[in-house]
């Protein structure tokens, strides 16, 4: 069987240990491929690759933006090349339906692109100033920050790689990197791309293997100028614990409890099909759903009705087939989800559709979860406090405007929500006092590379894509030249 392997100073190379571990397909159970299972020992190679590609031979760092830039649209070209495997490897390894893994290949394709474009464009800003030190001129630039560990989720395997790579790799700075040790394949493609591409030795480095192993050491090591990470906030507060040995700088994009408020006066059927998207798409598994539904109570019942309605009908499969959901990406992360399920039986809420495994036939050996709504759910509820990461539902009545925006903050994350109503105004109004980095209104989960990305609260720290996105790998370094370069009379005695 194929064995994936590491990716270090320009060579593959399989784990030191000569471990491997397995990814399976989520949809049948079936092995697909064997991966390195690396260790510290791996890690800290691929970090002293990546530190000597930065200080040592700085062949990315000092390639200049235009160069760079050009590298960026050739990997955007590969990727365009070799973009139906890469959509076919992450339904095999993540489950997700065929067409959402085409248009996040497109998404990153797009990332790539954006990237290459953003950074041939003006930066810095300059200064006349005057501080009591005579005329002087100073300026900022902005330059890579170094070692950069990345650490990835199974949710988007190709697509939350990209938006960490693209931005580091446009900045000029060397990476090391660990996907999920769930869903490795997409990225372990993209980094056979890199090879191909000519990016320098030691400027990309792929580490596969656990969070324990390959991650701690990387947010643990002084060798490492930046680490990255999406993930859940447990891990998020594991690695800003390990990173304080030398202060690196820190981005974290973590779980999420989103709401999504409908108004009485919205477009009811458009309300329903934004929240089937905030809901199942991706099977769930989306750190922004918005699946905490708040209604307004005159219209909650006919909401509650058409969207467990059209919840039902959903189609549940193998993702090559693209139905509206597939498999859950593991038998973990299935029981979880079920384990959640049983607790909002349990605490009361009212199951109006789903909340089982699917196991006959065809679903036997998968780990698929029947679309799940639960209705009168309340503020206290387990299902409505904690992240479930799964295709479950669960709406809540309110009567007033301030009741669900009391609601809707009452929570520890702060990532994302969704207002739904044809009042403009009240649309601004509850998108200001909502607590969160990303708003819709009147839709749900559309992300543009143009646009920052990043949560409140406990959702995490720093913003991805956009210009902020660049920023994220950079550091400003201050600037200031005396104009005139003659003494300057300070020292009166001197």
């Amino acid at each position: 069987m194929d064995t994936k392997l590491n990716y270090i100073n320009g060579q593959w190379v399989p784990a030191a240990s000569g471990k491997t571990a397995e990814t399976r397909n989520p949809a049948t159970g079936e092995v697909l491929a064997l991966t390195a299972d690396s260790s510290a020992e791996d890690t800290k190679t691929a970090i002293a690759a990546a530190k000597k590609s930065f200080y040592e031979t700085r062949e990315w760092r000092d390639t200049d933006g235009e160069a760079r830039s050009d590298k960026l649209l050739e990997i955007a070209a590969l990727m365009e090349r070799d973009k139906e495997l890469l959509a076919n490897l992450d339904t095999l390894d993540n489950g997700k339906p065929l067409r959402e893994a085409e248009g996040d290949v497109s998404d990153a394709i797009h990332c790539f692109k954006y990237y290459a474009g953003i950074i041939t464009a003006p930066s810095g800003h300059s200064y006349e100033v005057n501080g009591g030190f005579g005329p002087m001129h100073s300026y900022t630039i902005a330059e890579p920050i170094g070692v950069v560990g990345q650490i990835t989720p199974w949710n988007y395997p190709l697509l939350m790689s990209v938006w960490k790579l693209a931005p580091a790799l446009a900045a000029g700075n060397s990476i090391v990197f660990k996907p999920s040790s769930n869903c490795p394949l997409s990225t372990h493609r993209l980094f056979e791309i890199f090879d191909e591409a000519g990016i320098p030795a030691g400027a990309v480095n792929l580490v596969l293997g656990s969070g324990g192993a390959v991650g701690h050491t990387i947010a643990a090591s002084n060798d490492v100028d930046m680490v990255t990470f999406t993930g859940s906030t447990k891990v998020g507060q594991s690695i800003m614990a390990d990173a304080v040995g030398n202060l690196k700088k820190i981005g974290l994009e973590l779980g999420g409890k989103s709401p999504n408020i409908i108004f009485e006066d919205c477009d009811l059927d458009g309300a329903v099909e934004w929240a089937m998207v905030g809901t199942f798409f991706n099977q769930g598994q989306v750190c922004s759903a918005c699946a905490r539904i708040y209604v307004q109570d005159t219209i909650h019942e006919a909401f509650a009705q058409k969207l467990a309605a059209k919840a039902a009908a959903m189609t549940v499969g193998n993702g090559l087939d693209n139905p509206d959901i597939g498999p859950l990406v593991s038998e973990a992360q299935m029981n979880k989800v079920l384990g959640y399920i049983e607790k909002g039986k349990a605490e009361g809420a009212t199951l109006l559709t789903g909340g089982y495994r699917l196991t006959d036939g065809e679903y036997a050996k998968g780990f698929f979860v029947k679309p799940t709504v639960f209705d009168n759910c309340t503020q206290g509820m387990t299902v409505i406090r904690e992240e479930i990461f799964g295709p479950v539902a669960c709406i809540v009545p309110f009567h007033t405007e301030e009741e669900a925006i009391a609601m809707a903050n009452d929570t520890e994350y702060g990532l994302a929500g969704t207002v739904c109503t044809k009042d403009i105004g009240k649309a601004i109004r509850v998108m200001k006092e909502i607590r969160a980095g990303i708003l819709w209104i009147n839709c749900c989960q559309p992300t543009f590379n143009q646009a920052p990305w990043g949560g409140y609260k406990m959702s995490g720290i720093g913003r991805e894509l956009s210009v902020h996105g660049l920023e994220e790998y950079q550091e400003t370094k201050q600037v200031n030249i005396a104009l005139d370069p003659g003494p300057i009379g300070w020292y009166v005695n001197g």
